[in-house]
């Protein structure tokens, strides 16, 4: 099924504030538009380094430009598509701090 990200423009607005990320996140947004996933565990054909939360919350970290920054996304699977819900962007730094704080699972930036 066709992969769509909702909320795409906080990437585009993530890009515009952190300039040396525009180049990586170009190239994950081109890779997200050719994938085709069923199920979550799809990912890993597209993103090998990608992570799914566990407890059940439906949430994938991307990690973006080799790890130098990172991408919560809440996923819904549909019969027509796999949808990509951007929940929270950062640096691996601010995603590190996240974890310790334990809100990977809870976090929603960015409202759809």
């Amino acid at each position: 099924m066709k992969v769509h990200l909702i909320k795409k423009q906080s990437v585009f607005e993530f890009m515009l504030e952190h300039a040396r990320s525009e180049q990586s996140f170009q190239i994950w947004l081109n890779t997200l538009k050719y994938a085709n996933w069923e199920r979550p565990s799809d990912v890993f054909q597209t993103f090998a380094k990608a992570d799914l939360l566990p407890q059940g919350c439906n949430r994938i970290v991307f990690n973006v430009g080799g790890n130098e920054f990172r991408v919560i996304c809440k996923y819904q699977i549909t019969s027509k598509s796999f949808r990509l819900y951007v929940k929270w962007i950062g640096t691996h730094a601010a995603y590190t701090s996240l974890c310790r704080q334990n809100k990977q699972y809870t976090i929603d930036l960015y409202r759809s």
